[in-house]
C-alpha cells in the first residue's frame, strides 16, 4: 500500500460512515461483507482535509483504472449510489468495487472479497476528482 493506510478526505469519510450504518441489513452477502471489510479500514484511516489530499487517491468522482487477472484494463468513476450506471462506467462507492478502491492509491494492489469470489486488482491509474474553485 502506497501510504500505508487509506486516506480519505474528511467530508467524504463522514459520508461513508453515514452509508455503511446499515450495511449488515443488505440483503446481499458480498455487500455486507465489503461494507463490514471497509468499516474495519475506515478505523485506521488517515483523514485529511481537501486541500492536503493526494492527487493519486481514489475518490468519490475519482476516474480509476485498474487491472485484473480475468482480462484487459478497465476505467471506472466511483460515484454515490445514487449516480450509479455501469453502462456509463459508473460504479457506486456502495457496491464491492467501490468499497475496494476508496482511499486506495495509484500502484496499490487489492485483495478483495467479490461476488465472484477473492480477486485481485491493481490501480493503475487514478485521474482524481476535479476540486471545485472553492475547495482549493
Amino acid at each position: 500500500m502506497k501510504y500505508g493506510t487509506l486516506i480519505l478526505e474528511k467530508k467524504e469519510h463522514e459520508l461513508l460512515k453515514k452509508y455503511f450504518l446499515n450495511a449488515s441489513a443488505q440483503p446481499d452477502p458480498s455487500y455486507r461483507a465489503s461494507a463490514s471489510k471497509l468499516s474495519e479500514e475506515l478505523k485506521s484511516a488517515k483523514i485529511v482535509s481537501e486541500k492536503e489530499m493526494p492527487d493519486d487517491i481514489i475518490r468519490f468522482g475519482s476516474m480509476v483504472t485498474i487491472q485484473t487477472p480475468f482480462g484487459p484494463e478497465k476505467t471506472y468513476q466511483l460515484v454515490r449510489p445514487e449516480e450509479s450506471d455501469i453502462a456509463q462506467h459508473k460504479i457506486s462507492i456502495l457496491a464491492p468495487m467501490g468499497t475496494a478502491l476508496i482511499g486506495y492509491a495509484k500502484g496499490d494492489e487489492i485483495e478483495w472479497q467479490f461476488p465472484s469470489g477473492m480477486n485481485s486488482l491493481k490501480i493503475t491509474h487514478v485521474e482524481p476528482k476535479k476540486r471545485q474553485a472553492h475547495e482549493q
